[in-house]
């Protein structure tokens, strides 16, 4: 019986590039000199600091700008609150969505269901799904269906079997 897996993947080292290229933009730019904003990446998250929410904005819009070249979706970044920090400065922790949460797996699992051709089943593994069907050409409508659909995280299929 043919299978795939849905998994929701980010490529750690692209994530780290790219935070290092908006790093060292930051320090270089005109309009960031003597405003002290930093660019950290942690464990999972990403650490954003700056003098005022306008000046965020503008890292905000770097770091999005260097992720997007190096090929990471925005999808996999959600955004915490705008905290105020020390001496009158702003912070916000962006974090890194990696896997498929179980809520979204039944989302993706009833939107299958529901809009997918008949045959295919899932089955939810940890932080992926598992996609059967009959026939290869039932999965490959199955996963025509899931990118054609938004659900908020970036989608990868692999591990297609037959």
């Amino acid at each position: 019986m043919p299978t795939f897996d849905v998994v929701s993947e980010i490529d750690e080292q692209e994530v780290r590039n790219a935070v290092d290229q908006a790093s060292r933009e930051v320090s270089t730019r005109y309009d960031f000199k003597g405003t002290d904003s930093t660019i950290e990446l942690k464990e999972k998250t990403i650490e954003l600091h700056t003098e005022s929410e306008g000046r965020l904005q503008a890292l905000t819009q770097v770091l999005e700008e260097k992720l997007v070249r190096r090929g990471v979706s925005l999808k996999a970044l959600s955004y915490g609150k705008v905290e105020e920090a020390a001496k009158g400065t702003v912070r916000q922790t962006v974090t890194l969505n990696v896997g498929i949460s179980t809520e979204k797996g039944k989302e993706i699992g009833k939107f299958l269901k529901e809009n997918g051709p008949k045959g295919v089943s899932h089955q939810i593994q940890g932080d992926q799904l598992r996609i059967q069907g009959k026939k290869r050409d039932d999965l490959q409508a199955a996963i025509a269906a899931l990118k054609d659909h938004d659900f908020g995280i970036p989608l990868q299929f692999t591990n297609f079997r037959d």
